[in-house]
């Protein structure tokens, strides 16, 4: 509940501190005094407009501060309490708190909805919004939301774990089908190792050179190992004699020797490429299709046979992971496919529950306004929309020939301020504290007993705080704080007075006759006190 509001340099409010209590609570005074000042203060804790018109003549700024306390069991927690403050300087911007920590408009709005709503010509309705007439239905109806919930929430799951895996099923066909030809293009190579491109350049250029390499390898031989014994290895054979038994020469002796012994070796080596190198035109063919087909590869795939083959495997890596997401999107489909067919059925359970509560509560709300000074007033729930039916509206037809329209278009502040209280009396879900004003307007004698009596029953789930004019709702009030202006010093100033039970009687006599001492007048005042009391102590 609203257990403290303050208020400073606000329009004609120099600085007001009020302290409310449980139940219902009236505020009231003449035309002017300010009593609607405190529900703007309150409008802009909501995140209403902050305009710099309100501040106070001669002032910086205006602030408004409340205290709420969730129960009266925890007054005095930390947790139990929550302020709210909001600023409006005179040039620049406002600015807001909740518990003590700078927030925006939003944030103050958001942290205050749910403590409190206000009803009235200009004020913050939240029950002319769609979500919250939808809430309200619900909450009427017991509709089950658990279900429903639950589905959506799957689905959702579901939906974004599809979107995950990427492209559709044809755009992963068609990249499984580019890696399975990539893999299958380097798997029929059949490269035998990283190093068999080397080692078939060598062979290409012996085969494409062979008679050339062979005469080449002849004048070599020729010239090792000559028939008339004019070769190398002759010329050696004769250094070695002259060596050979001079033991000082034994060293280079040895030497001449071994080179002799290479020499034979490569003789060798050279008769072997004269006698069997020969042409084999099949074969380089063979060998250069083979280098082409790798050199293929290694612009496609990798500048190396090893970066070709690394790039196999990741390749095929890839193309596990896209079978894999193609798997897991088939069976996800038969998933999706069966959480719609499931939300579908829960969307028709929820849309028919709605459909069977919406014109119970329109009832019962049509016959509420009925005793408050709206006759001929009609209410409709509507319940519209595919699936759930989640477009919810309450119409309103106020008079006889208008037509039915939407709360947030009824132009009458009293008729929808009446409305909101009748909506109120038929939901068990209300915020904390509920703010009327104007809820009276252009009505009287019974009908003003009855929309008392109707904010009385309210405040029985509610702190109900009221702006009247009207004895009859003043007088079934718990509370009732008067307000009224002064002047000190040549200034205007509003003050906000707690009255006990004697002026109490001298209030309403001056709301029942404009003569607060008038004996007749006191005498009524004193019956309609007494009435209220006995109806609320009724009520409890």
């Amino acid at each position: 509940m609203l257990e403290e509001l303050r208020v400073r340099d606000l329009g004609v409010i120099d600085d007001v501190t009020v302290e409310f209590g449980p139940g219902m609570t009236v505020l009231t005074g003449e035309t002017g005094a300010g009593k609607t000042l405190v529900v703007e203060a309150l409008t802009l804790l909501l995140g209403g407009r902050a305009d710099p018109g309100l501040v106070r003549s001669g002032s910086d700024g205006s602030l408004v501060e409340a205290r709420f306390v969730a129960d009266a069991s925890d007054r005095g927690t930390d947790a139990a309490e929550l302020i709210l403050a909001r600023s409006v300087v005179a040039a620049g911007r406002s600015k807001g708190w909740v518990d003590g920590r700078m927030a925006s408009a939003h944030a103050l709005a958001e942290a205050a909805a749910g403590r409190l709503e206000l009803h009235g010509q200009h004020q913050h309705r939240s029950l002319v919004q769609t979500a919250t007439q939808r809430q309200a239905l619900d909450h009427y109806g017991n509709v089950d939301l658990s279900d429903l919930h639950r589905m959506t929430a799957t689905l959702r799951r579901l939906s974004e774990e599809r979107s995950t895996l990427g492209g559709d099923a044809r755009q992963r066909a068609q990249q499984a089908d580019l890696l399975r030809y990539q893999i299958d293009e380097i798997d029929g190579a059949a490269i035998a190792d990283v190093d068999e491109d080397g080692r078939l350049e060598e062979e290409e250029d012996r085969l494409a050179g062979a008679g050339a390499l062979r005469e080449a390898a002849g004048a070599a031989l020729e010239a090792l190992s000559d028939d008339d014994g004019s070769g190398v290895i002759d010329g050696l054979a004769m250094v070695s004699q002259h060596l050979a038994g001079r033991p000082p020469l034994a060293v280079l002796d040895s030497r001449v020797k071994s080179a002799m012994a290479e020499l034979s070796d490569l003789a060798t080596e050279l008769r072997a490429v004269v006698e069997t190198w020969e042409d084999d035109p099949a074969r380089l063919d063979a060998v250069r299709a083979r280098r082409q087909l790798l050199h293929e590869l290694q612009r496609k795939y990798g500048a190396t046979l090893d970066e070709v083959l690394a790039f196999r495997r990741r390749v095929s890596g890839e193309l596990a992971e896209v079978e894999e997401r193609d798997r897991r999107s088939m069976a996800l489909d038969a998933e999706v496919a069966d959480a719609e067919r499931g939300l579908a059925e829960v969307q028709a359970t929820v849309a028919a529950a709605r459909r069977a509560a919406a014109p119970v509560l329109a009832a019962e709300i049509e016959t509420t306004l009925r005793t408050l000074a709206m006759p001929s007033a009609r209410f409709e729930v509507s319940v519209d929309g595919d699936g759930a039916a989640d477009e919810v509206t309450f119409l309103l037809g106020a008079n006889p020939g208008e037509p039915m329209a939407p709360l947030a278009k009824v132009a009458s502040g009293g008729e929808l301020a009446r409305t909101m209280l009748a909506v109120r009396l038929a939901l068990t879900d209300a915020p904390e504290v509920l703010v009327f004003d104007e809820v009276d307007a252009g009505i009287g004698g019974s009908a003003a007993t009855a929309v008392g009596a109707a904010l009385s029953a309210l405040a029985a789930s509610s702190q109900v705080l009221v702006v009247t004019h009207l004895p009859q709702v003043a007088a079934q009030a718990d509370h009732h704080l008067l307000v009224r202006k002064s002047e000190a010093d040549g200034r205007t100033r509003s003050e906000v007075t707690v009255l006990d039970p004697e002026a109490r009687v001298v209030e309403v006599s001056r709301m029942l006759s404009g003569s607060p001492d008038s004996p007749s007048a006191q005498a009524h005042a004193r019956e309609l006190l007494e009435r209220g009391g006995s109806n609320r102590a009724g009520s409890a």
